[in-house]
């Protein structure tokens, strides 16, 4: 690796660090997400899954099962930006977990041009969408953020 992909890596190390402690504030009980997107070498946005602003903090019904209308962390993230001045053009998304298909189109649309992500999604498609919209895609595993 150059001095340059070095240097990078190590951000992208930080960058997903600090979006594994922002999942943490996360109410859901089934997985905690969490999502920062980065522009210029700044954070200009962050999330994490949760309800809508208003709904009571409870993402899963009585049997365990994810309500319909929680937000994951990265159309929250993308939603942040979308009523503030800033742009995802050319952008960093980092995410804990990769993105659903439904997410990816936000992704896309948004701008976002790269993702790095530490957990695969159940399903590829949405990182299988984003790679054919021109997306750069980096999942760097647990273990080496611990190292």
């Amino acid at each position: 690796m150059s001095k340059n992909q070095l240097k990078q890596r190590k951000y992208d190390k930080a960058y997903l660090r600090m979006a594994q402690e922002w999942g943490s504030l996360s109410n859901c009980q089934r997985r905690q997400v969490g999502a920062l997107i980065v522009k210029d070498r700044m954070i200009i946005s962050d999330g994490y899954n949760g309800t809508p602003s208003g709904f009571e903090n409870k993402c899963e019904d009585e049997d365990g099962i994810t309500k319909w209308y929680v937000l994951h962390a990265e159309a929250n993230a993308i939603l942040k930006i979308a009523g503030s001045t800033q742009s995802c053009s050319g952008a960093t998304l980092y995410l804990t977990l990769s993105p659903c298909k439904d997410c990816s189109k936000l992704v896309h649309q948004a701008g976002i041009r790269r993702l790095v992500y530490i957990n695969g999604y159940k399903d590829d498609s949405g990182l299988n969408f984003l790679r054919k919209a021109g997306v750069e895609i980096e999942q760097i595993q647990q273990q080496e953020l611990e190292e």
